[in-house]
């Protein structure tokens, strides 16, 4: 059972479903309450949707790892599945059946809550980690961002049916509301928060596995331009997000006026942010690297973490 569940990354498949959670339940439903807005998206419905998505996400992760298994070899030996725990046939049959899965709900779920235009994007998705995994990895950022815009849908989702239900029973007056305006503003910002995270370890990743990506002839960020230079991304980006944590927080009265968001962003975002740039910076081998990309994952559960924070303000 370990090798297929290292094998769809079931911890990354926990991060989207707690990420989800959180977010519907934590914040939206809350913000909906504090207007006077009841929610219509159902339990059942919201489930069919954390499943569409969870089944998508799996079945990327394991397309990816049927074809870097040549990859994997030079950079995690010690990791590879398909080949050695699991026949490749058996990974490529568990891809078709995921796949297929994850875009029956969808289409089902889009169906059922009458927004057939959401059927397009639970198509476009599986054929867009196929093709990441065959043809953008190998492209330099182009494979990173993907991944990252990927991982910033994943909120977008939560809120994008639950206002298209909503839309279906009060009109589109709703859309306008104050209430819409507060859920995709704590949404956006998640959802960027997201894409840096997702972003900044990419690049980690790839820098961690430059052996393996120049020998399969991958054209990554590190391989083309350097270690120094991808690096200097890092940290860039790590310096940027804890600026732009610190003028959100000082920009937004609800944040701003809470002690436990200032306490909360310079324990669990702030210093994180800066240690991992001073580990970006010293860091030499792989197992260096390793570890910050253990850390960006910790920025990321903390980043979402905060909802529970956001939650106190609606409440």
């Amino acid at each position: 059972m370990m090798p297929y569940l290292k094998l769809i990354r079931y911890k990354n498949l926990i991060i989207i479903v707690l990420l989800q959670c959180l977010l519907r339940y934590g914040l939206l439903l809350p913000v909906l309450a504090h207007y006077g807005v009841s929610p219509v998206l159902s339990h059942l419905r919201f489930g069919l949707l954390v499943l569409a998505t969870v089944l998508l996400a799996a079945s990327g992760y394991v397309i990816n790892n049927y074809f870097d298994v040549r990859i994997d070899r030079i950079n995690h030996p010690e990791k590879v599945v398909v080949g050695r725990h699991i026949h490749r046939r058996v990974a490529l049959l568990l891809h078709v059946v995921l796949t297929m899965a994850g875009v029956f709900t969808g289409l089902f779920l889009a169906y059922i809550t009458r927004k057939e235009t959401y059927a397009l994007l639970f198509i476009m998705v599986p054929a867009l980690l196929w093709y990441y995994s065959t043809t953008l990895k190998k492209q330099m950022l182009v494979g990173n961002l993907t991944i990252a815009l990927l991982t910033a849908l994943v909120p977008f989702l939560v809120v994008s049916f639950e206002f298209a239900t909503l839309a279906r029973v009060h009109g589109s007056v709703i859309l306008q509301s104050e209430a819409c305006s507060t859920a995709w503003f704590w949404t956006a910002g998640f959802a960027f928060f997201a894409f840096i995270s997702t972003l900044m370890r990419e690049l980690i990743k790839d820098i961690e596995d430059m052996e393996g990506d120049r020998e399969a002839g991958c054209h990554t960020l590190p391989v083309e331009m350097g270690i120094g230079y991808s690096k200097s991304i890092v940290i860039a980006l790590a310096i940027a997000s804890v600026i732009a944590l610190w003028v959100i927080l000082a920009m937004v009265p609800q944040l701003r006026n809470s002690s436990v968001t200032w306490g909360y962003f310079f324990l669990f975002l702030t210093i994180p942010y800066l240690w991992l740039g001073i580990i970006v910076l010293k860091a030499k081998t792989k197992k260096n690297f390793t570890l910050a990309s253990s850390l960006s994952k910790f920025i990321m559960l903390m980043g979402i973490l905060f909802i529970l924070v956001a939650r106190s303000f609606f409440i």
